[in-house]
C-alpha cells in the first residue's frame, strides 16, 4: 500500500510539534488517530521513524532522512495548489517586485505590459537597485536573484539560467584588436565591477588553468553602467546573457574566445516569504515571467 499525504502530513507534525499530543492538537485529532497513523506509516515503510521514550520523541537516522523527502513532496502539494488557486481568482492588490537595475530594465519592464494585460486588478509597484535587499525591511512581495543563494529563510522558485559572455563593440575591437587567448587581455580596456570581487570572475581559464579574475580599468557597481560603457566602445566586458541577449542579436556587442569561453551559467531564482494573502498575486507575476522566458531565452539572440 502506498503512502498517502494525510500520513506525510501528521508525520511532519509530530517532528514539529514535539510531541504526539501536540500534533493531535494542531492537526484537530484525537491522540489515538494521530498514533495510529504514524504506526501505520511505520508499517507500509518498513522501519521506525521516531523512537519513543516517557519524555520525548527522537528521530532514528531513518526518520530524519525520510522527513526532507515529506517536507519536500507536501511543499511541491501546496505550491501546485497555489498556483492553480491563483489561475481560478482573479488576483489584485499591490505587488512589490525587487530586483538588480540590469534584470529589471531588460527582463521585468519588457514583461509588465502583457501583465498588466492579463491582470488589470494587481498594481505593481517596481523597485530596482545595485545590491541584495532585504525583502521584509523594504516590504517587497517577490525578489528576483541572480546567482547562488544564501539565505535558507526565503522560498526560492528556479526560473532559470544566465550564461556569462566576455564580449565588446565592434568599434572597440577595430580600434585595438580582438584578443584570441586570455593572456592578451592584458593589453586591453577592460570593465569591471568595483564590488563585489566574484564578479570579476570571467569564464576563462589562464595558462596554468585557473579562472580568469581581471583587475578593472574601469570599474563600476552597476552591470548596466557597463554594458553601456562597452556598447560606447570604450572597453571590454563580462557581462551575463539577459542583459546583452538584443545587443547580440544586433551585433552591437560581439562575443570573445569562442570554445575557450567556459560556459558558466549563473541560476536566477524568484525569491519570497510564504505569505498566504499575497500568494495569489505572487505566483500569477512569476508565472508570468516563467512562461515568457520560456518563449525566448535568456541565451537566444
Amino acid at each position: 500500500m502506498k503512502t498517502t499525504l494525510d500520513e506525510l502530513a501528521v508525520f511532519v507534525a509530530v517532528v514539529d510539534a514535539g510531541s504526539m499530543t501536540a500534533a493531535a492538537e494542531r492537526l484537530g485529532q484525537v491522540v489515538s488517530a494521530t498514533s495510529r497513523t504514524l504506526a501505520r506509516l511505520e508499517a507500509k515503510l518498513e522501519t521506525t521513524l521516531l523512537r519513543r521514550t516517557t519524555r520525548r520523541l527522537e528521530l532514528t537516522e531513518e526518520g530524519a532522512a525520510f522527513l526532507q523527502s515529506a517536507r519536500a513532496i507536501l511543499a511541491s502539494v501546496d505550491m501546485a495548489e497555489e498556483q492553480m488557486s491563483a489561475r481560478r481568482l482573479r488576483p489584485s492588490g499591490r505587488l512589490r517586485v525587487d530586483a538588480a537595475t540590469p534584470f529589471m530594465l531588460h527582463v521585468i519592464v519588457p514583461l509588465v505590459p502583457a501583465f498588466r494585460e492579463r491582470y488589470p486588478d494587481v498594481e505593481l509597484e517596481l523597485h530596482s537597485n545595485e545590491g541584495i535587499t532585504d525583502l521584509l525591511e523594504k516590504r517587497t512581495d517577490v525578489a528576483f536573484r541572480i546567482g547562488p543563494l544564501k539565505d535558507s529563510s526565503l522560498h526560492a522558485r528556479p526560473i532559470g539560467h544566465s550564461r556569462l559572455r566576455v564580449l565588446a563593440s565592434p568599434a572597440y575591437l577595430a580600434r585595438h584588436g580582438v584578443p584570441t587567448r586570455p593572456a592578451q587581455l592584458d593589453g586591453h580596456v577592460l570593465l569591471g565591477f568595483n564590488q563585489p570581487e566574484s564578479l570579476n570572475d570571467w569564464p576563462l581559464r589562464d595558462t596554468g588553468g585557473a579562472v580568469v579574475h581581471i583587475t578593472p580599468t574601469v570599474a563600476s557597481s552597476s552591470g548596466e553602467t557597463l554594458r553601456q560603457l562597452a556598447l560606447a566602445g570604450v572597453g571590454i566586458v563580462c557581462l551575463s546573457d539577459f542583459m546583452t541577449r538584443d545587443d547580440r542579436g544586433a551585433g552591437r556587442l560581439v562575443p570573445l574566445f569562442g570554445r575557450a569561453s567556459l560556459d558558466v551559467r549563473q541560476p536566477v531564482n524568484a525569491v519570497y516569504y510564504r505569505n498566504t494573502s499575497l500568494s495569489a498575486r505572487i505566483t500569477c507575476f512569476v508565472d508570468h515571467v516563467v512562461e515568457s522566458l520560456g518563449r525566448r531565452p535568456f541565451d537566444e539572440a
